[in-house]
């Protein structure tokens, strides 16, 4: 096992991003709370500007709780998946001005699943929580599993806590993101992984279509396109509670 930490920092000196505007610190909660949940399939150069201009414009906890969904779907706009950006705003409404300290009082929060809560937990409080996102799994697919496919999750949760820097959680999980990214860029070996699945096109995808009517909302345009699928879309975004019908036509 030494080796694979020897491995491990080995590469976090080489290829260590201790510049990102989240590693700050000392740790804001609230911070690393935004970051995790804009960096859930975004990747970190469209992140870093969109994080910058939400902390201005929200500041806090009770800033965003404070604001109307509308102002945070603009502050949003361009990241993609804006049901994140709903899920932060009733996130920050539930937490009272304080985010919890333990998984199961982040678990309470909306948006919040397992990874989303140890990840704040390492970070934010430096507790050696437990939990596996993409870069964390492509770290251990290429260390221990080198030559196998079909790796459930279950077996990389059991060598992470095995693993896990129980004095300094938050840099043990800084290196393996940023070694991760690195093997990443060199061969991806997502599809050694049980639960890999390729993300569906963005052109032409109902997704666009989705980004496509909140940036016309956003600009104080009404939804137009030519795609069949516009109403439905419609339907689904104000099912969601991202956009409602009124006199004047669609708004956020």
């Amino acid at each position: 096992m030494q080796d694979f930490y020897t491995a491990l920092w080995d590469a976090y000196e080489t290829y260590g991003r201790r510049d990102l505007p989240w590693r700050i610190l000392p740790a804001n909660p609230y911070h690393i709370l935004v970051s995790e949940v804009m960096l859930q399939q975004t990747q970190v150069p469209r992140v870093i500007p969109k994080y910058n201009e939400f902390l201005m414009k929200f500041p806090s906890l009770e800033a965003l709780a404070a604001a109307p969904l509308a102002d945070v779907l603009k502050a949003w706009n361009g990241l993609g998946y804006n049901r994140r950006a709903k899920y932060l705003w009733e996130a920050a409404k539930a937490s009272d001005g304080q985010l919890g300290t333990t998984h199961e009082q982040l678990l309470g929060l909306p948006g919040v699943g397992p990874n989303t809560a140890g990840a704040i937990l390492a970070y934010a409080y430096n507790q050696p929580a437990i939990f596996i996102e993409t870069n964390v799994r492509t770290v251990y697919l290429h260390w221990f599993f080198k030559d196998q496919t079909d790796v459930p999750d279950s077996a990389i949760r059991a060598l992470v806590e095995q693993t896990v820097d129980q004095q300094n959680p938050r840099e043990f999980y800084w290196a393996l993101m940023d070694w991760g990214t690195e093997l990443k860029r060199q061969k991806s070996n997502n599809h050694q992984s049980k639960h890999y699945t390729k993300q569906s096109k963005f052109e032409g995808s109902r997704r666009q279509i989705r980004g496509q009517v909140l940036k016309q909302l956003a600009a104080g345009q009404q939804p137009v396109s030519d795609d069949p699928r516009l109403p439905a879309v419609l339907k689904d975004l104000a099912k969601e509670g991202l956009i409602r019908l009124t006199k004047q036509g669609w708004t956020l």
